[in-house]
């Protein structure tokens, strides 16, 4: 892949936390776009939904999400993708304060309710809101490029439809029957949507089965990143819901290899480690194949850099760190 919009990170001003083996940390050249697109998205949040407060989201004390998960966007297309992707992490967090049952009723879909204030599930303002501003977000995409915009939108249609599906009441037992249900809650269609229309991409109805499976490896190594930093937020988020069992790969591998929670994040590790290397194996192997499109490779490749970047920013993030300023 040809860089043309991201520098590498000099390794010495981050902690790795080991999870992503070689893979360079790329950094966007113009980050500040990204801030712009997070604050725009917490305005029209305050204003169309309800009040946020101090939230954080894609935001980090060193690194903010986009930047360093799709180092290689076009620059005009920073800012929007950023307040496509923040809106997400809202959607996504006022989810959490709705019980279990309620979540598969089609709330899913944005979200209706806020912990620091917005209006209570289900009401009528919130979904009035949350449309007023998917609209906005499809005209402003749109305008700069109509058929990308339309195909980044229906990923993430899919994407709510089959979230808003899956059981959530019902503990997972084995890591192989958890990762196809994480790699979905986790978002796969999402960060399709906004790699694809970030960097201009094109990937056609008659790939997406090949597309999963080239980047199947990729998307059970970054579950299993969000996992791991996660575990304390989605550890209280089973408590104040009153459920026994944590939606979390943690929690799956102290049930299924009956061990401590320390052993099981380090086992966690270990299975990143060997997703990470298979997804490098791919990209490698399927470089110089011309019987996939241009654009399938660029986007298997540009998923590397997620490793990197989720693995980083997730060590810094306000989100799982509410200590960090």
């Amino acid at each position: 892949m040809e860089f043309q919009y991201s520098d590498i990170v000099d390794p010495s001003t981050y902690e790795t936390d080991v999870l992503f083996g070689d893979i360079p940390l790329r950094r966007h050249k113009d980050p500040m776009k990204e801030n712009i697109g997070i604050m725009r998205a917490h305005a029209d949040w305050n204003k169309f939904v309800g009040p946020l407060g101090n939230y954080k989201g894609g935001l980090g004390s060193k690194y903010s999400f986009v930047q360093v998960n799709v180092p290689e966007c076009l620059p005009d297309r920073l800012e929007i993708i950023s307040y496509a992707c923040e809106f997400g992490f809202l959607c996504d967090d006022v989810i959490e304060t709705v019980l279990p049952d309620q979540k598969n009723g089609g709330h899913h879909q944005l979200l209706n309710a806020s912990e620091n204030g917005s209006p209570k599930p289900g009401s009528e303002s919130t979904d009035r809101g949350v449309k007023q501003m998917r609209l906005h977000l499809l005209s402003e995409m749109a305008a700069i490029d109509q058929e990308g915009a339309l195909s980044a939108m229906g990923a993430f249609a899919t994407f709510t439809k089959l979230a808003s599906s899956l059981p959530r009441s019902t503990p997972f037992m084995t890591l192989e029957e958890y990762i196809p249900w994480r790699v979905i809650d986790v978002g796969e269609l999402v960060m399709f949507g906004i790699i694809t229309f970030g960097m201009a991409l094109t990937i056609h109805e008659d790939e997406m089965d090949q597309c999963r499976r080239l980047t199947k490896s990729a998307f059970a190594a970054l579950s299993l990143t969000n996992d791991l930093h996660s575990w304390d937020r989605d550890r209280e988020t089973s408590k104040r819901a009153g459920l026994e069992h944590v939606q979390n790969g943690v929690w799956v591998l102290m049930k299924e290899h009956s061990i401590t929670e320390a052993e099981a994040k380090s086992l966690c590790r270990v299975k990143i480690a060997e997703y990470i290397a298979d997804h490098q194996r791919t990209v490698e192997e399927i470089k110089g194949d011309d019987k996939i499109s241009v654009d399938l490779r660029r986007y298997v490749e540009a998923i590397l850099y997620c490793h990197s970047g989720n693995a980083v920013w997730s060590i810094y993030c306000p989100r799982y760190h509410p200590e960090a300023s």
